[in-house]
Parts: C-alpha cells; structure tokens; sequence
C-alpha cells in the first residue's frame, strides 16, 4: 500500500500503525530513501562480485592475500581513537530487540550490549518496528517491561553502552519498496536508528555506535563508510562521531582485515572475530571443494589451526592499527536443574575467556547476563588496563594464506553430529518463523548463526567424497530422510506443549528442500523470510 504521508517512489506494504508511525515518520524515511537510492545500486554490484567470487571457488580456486592493496597492508597508518566511553569493553552481551532483553542487557553488567537486527531477530515487520521504539525508549531512559506473570522491569542507574547491528547487504527489508526495488535491510536499519537517535546519543554522552555484519570484502567496507560520511553530513553530525565494529565472520574478510580497517579508518572500533559465521563460511565457499571437510560442528573449536590462525591475525591487525580485537560468543547458556551440567557449562566459558584474554582480545561476547560474571572475571584477571592494544602487539604471530585454509579436523564425522545438526536447524528455523531469533537449544543459544552452519554441513558432507561416518557410512540424500523423521519425534516429546509455538513442519520441509537441493542457498534466512510477514 502506498501511504499518502511518504513521497512519490515510497511504498510500504505493511500496516503503519500509530506506534510504528513515531518512526516510520516522512522525514526518516526520506531519509533512508536518499541513502538508498544513492548506494542501492553499489549494494547490488557488491552481492554480484559475491557471486562471481563464488563460482571462482567452486572452480577450485582459493583465496589470497590481494596484491593490488599490498601498499595498505604494508603503509604507516592508524584507526582514529574512540571515544572515552568505549576504551574499556572487556564484556559484551547481545540478543535480540525485544523490550524485555534489552532492559536485561543492559542492567548485566556488561560493557556494551549489541542490539541485534540480524541473525539474534526473526525480522517481521512487527518485531524490526518494535525494536526501533524500544532502542528509542531506552536511549531516552523511559523503557519499563512487566511480564505476563507481573514482574517489573526498568533500568538501572548504571547501563551498557549501546552499540546496534543492521542487517546484512545480503537481506532486503521487503515491506518497504523504492522506485520498485526493496530496500536494504541493512541501510534500513541503519536509517532508522541514526536519524532517530544519533544526536540524543551525542547529548548523552555517547554515540551511535555499530556493529557490521557478514561484510565480505574491503569494497563493502567502503560502501559503509560512504553511507556513514553522507548520514552524518545530512544530519549535521561531525564526521567520525559514528564508531563501527566490523564482524570478521567470513573467511574472504579474513583475507582483507587490514584494509577493511583502512576504509572505516575514521569510523572503526576495530574488528570482532564471529566464531560461527565463519565456520558456517568456509563450508559455504569451498562447499564444492573435494579436499575440504569438517569433523561434528563441536570438534571445530577456536584452538584448530584455522581458527586459531584467523583469530591471531585478527589481534594483530587490530593492534597495529590501534583498534580493538573483540573475541567471540559463549553461546552456553544456565543449565537448570543440572549442577553438573551447569557446572560444565561455566567451566567452558571460563576456559575459553582465559585464553582470549591470553591470545589479546581487548573483550569478549556472552549470550547470558549470568555469564558476564565469569567473563568479566577472567578478563579482570588477565587484562587490568581497559584494552591490550599497546601491550599485546602480537608480532610474534606470523600467519599466511595456508594457515588460513587449513581446516581440521575432517573427522570424525558421527551419527550423533549429523544428528544434532538436522535438530538444531529445524529446532532453530521452526523457532524463527513462528518470531524468535535467538533461541535455546541444547544449553547454547543459538541464533541463525549455529542453524547455518547445521544445515551446510549436511549439505557438504551429501556431497564430499569425505564425508563419511566414522563407522564407515556415507552421508547421504537417503540416511538423512531417514534420520529426519526421527529426530522431528525427539523434537515433538521434548518440548511437548511448546512445540505447538513453532513452525517445525515448516522448518523441517525446509530444511529437507535445502540440503536436498544441488543448488547451495547461500542463506537460509533468505526462503525462511518469504514464509513471515
């Protein structure tokens, strides 16, 4: 439907209701249609260089260090300082924009909480307009929640520093259509919240600050920082005042750190080492690779030699660069009625804090207020001043492009992984279509993330001369129909009255259709999105 408020070429085709009206007001969504319709088009180029990108690697080809910006790599240059505020962010939580998390998040204790447009948010039009009023509210200290049970919540003198995540240049937001074409859930997003809040930010003493997701090349960067110079100069805000973290969550990035820091030089707040975006990316691009394998999701942790690798570089990047190296997420979560098993839970996050502290990340992600305690804890304990930036340099570490693209270990590959990752995929679709973004499955939170890398490795292994069983069995279209029905069972008597609140049936053809299919979806949210309003 066309709105007589919006100017010619707009379209909404969603209800604009008199709370979503606060937001979707004609000046801020003039605003995002500038933006749109002077980057839309390089949006576009960019997803088709991915493409092409793509089909080199399907080819056999593997990437490499680029020599064209060897000079960057190579030159005498440094990020912009940050803000004060944002010195010190030793613990972060994120989750989803729903009213009640974000009062959580930010009552935690944590150093920052990133609100989450992307992969933590089913993104229904209801649930992205929702979560624009309630980062409005909460910015302005007049959020309050009460349960259905009665419970109050409100915020507390002291908060975390608010940082946003847009959507990914590779999701639209279809309800709002410029001359014809979706806009980009990304500038979307992006628009939105900066128009909304940027200078009341400023004038309380922080700042519009950004996470940016699943940027595959130092060329997305760019287009991000354009869109930050023009957002910035439009609304009458100093260049620079806009801070953004960049995800290092697929491997082409991984390639082309230093000069994703050299585009967002005067914007950066360093780079963020995404642990499970980049597993599921190395199975997405050498998907079609013979030589390429992964053992169970659980055996692919930050100590092989690829992660390991990937996320050294990145602190060393960072540190030469004189931005921060964030770690990465806990995804366990408190283990109800179990203390062994809560225990356990604890005992991994603490591990793993330790030795990001130790490897020289300036900070860490959890998924659990409860576990900003054990967080914060180990990097009190290994890291007293408020970043490493000065004292870990990592000079030592000296990683090439085989370190990179040596992935382990390719086994063993069981019948209990390849099971886990049919439940979790559907677990987490069925979840998602029916509104919820990031959901508990397991004792982890899981969010579109751990769904992504389910379902591709079962694609992968279907078609990877390696993958194998460790008694010996392929992988196949047929053991994996065969499994399905039985692990939608399992699904049905373990969240018994629950399982009425999801969309399984829905997220279980999908997930079928996708593995089944010879052609790779590249993401899942993508045919999932057709499917909600």
């Amino acid at each position: 439907m066309t709105h007589s408020r919006y100017a010619p070429g707009v379209e909404i085709t969603a209800p604009v209701t008199d709370s979503f009206a606060e937001i979707l007001t004609p000046e801020a969504v003039a605003f995002a249609t500038r933006l749109q319709r002077a980057f839309g088009p390089r949006r576009s180029e960019l997803l088709a260089a991915r493409d092409a990108r793509q089909k080199r690697f399907d080819a056999g080809e593997l990437p490499q260090f680029l020599e064209h910006t060897r000079d960057v790599r190579e030159g005498a240059w440094a990020c912009d300082p940050v803000p004060h505020g944002i010195e010190d962010r030793r613990v972060e939580i994120t989750g989803p924009v729903d009213r009640k998390m974000i009062i959580n998040a930010l009552n935690s204790g944590a150093r920052v909480f990133m609100a989450d447009f992307e992969d933590a948010n089913t993104p229904r039009w209801e649930n992205n307009l929702q979560g624009h009023i309630n980062l409005r509210d909460a910015i302005r200290r007049r959020i309050d929640y009460v349960s259905p049970e009665g419970k109050a919540y409100r915020l507390n003198e002291k908060v975390a520093t608010l940082f946003v995540r847009p959507r990914g240049w590779h999701l639209p937001e279809k309800h709002v259509v410029i001359d014809g074409h979706p806009i980009s859930g990304g500038i979307f997003d992006f628009s939105l919240y900066f128009f909304h809040n940027a200078k009341e930010l400023i004038a309380r003493g922080s700042g519009p600050y950004f996470y940016l997701p699943k940027l595959e090349s130092h060329l997305e960067a760019r287009l991000w920082n354009d869109i930050f110079v023009m957002a910035q100069d439009e609304l009458g805000v100093p260049r620079g005042t806009i801070k953004a973290t960049v995800l290092i969550e697929t491997i082409v990035a991984a390639f082309e750190m230093d000069e994703i820091l050299h585009e967002l030089r005067h914007h950066s707040a360093g780079l963020n080492a995404g642990r499970w975006d980049y597993i599921f990316s190395c199975i997405k691009k050498f998907r079609s690779n013979r030589d390429f394998c992964l053992a169970d999701r659980a055996r692919v942790t930050m100590t092989t030699h690829f992660m390991k690798s990937y996320a050294e570089l990145l602190i060393k990047t960072c540190h030469h660069r004189n931005a921060h190296a964030m770690g990465g997420m806990a995804a366990q979560i408190p283990v109800k009625n179990d203390e062994a098993a809560n225990a356990d839970a604890f005992a991994k996050v603490k591990a793993d804090k330790e030795r990001e502290a130790t490897y020289g990340h300036d900070g860490t992600w959890v998924a659990h207020p409860a576990l900003v305690p054990v967080a914060q804890e180990a990097f009190d304990r290994l890291m007293p001043a408020p970043n490493q930036i000065a004292t870990k340099r990592r000079e030592d570490v000296k990683v090439s492009a085989a370190d990179l693209v040596r992935f382990e270990p390719e086994q063993p590959i069981t019948e209990a992984g390849l099971r886990l990752n049919i439940s979790v995929a559907i677990q987490y679709v069925g979840a998602w279509l029916a509104g919820q973004g990031a959901v508990p499955i397991f004792n982890l939170m899981e969010d579109a993330a751990t769904a992504e890398i389910s379902r591709s490795q079962v694609w992968q292994w279907i078609r990877s001369p390696k993958g194998r069983l460790d008694d010996g069995r392929k992988v196949t279209k047929e053991l994996v129909a065969a499994l399905l029905p039985q692990e939608m069972a399992k699904i049905r008597e373990l969240l018994g009255a629950d399982y009425a609140a999801g969309r399984y049936e829905e997220a279980a053809k999908i997930f079928a259709d996708l593995v089944d299919s010879d052609r790779f979806v590249e993401f899942l949210t993508l045919p999932a999105y057709d499917l909600i309003d």
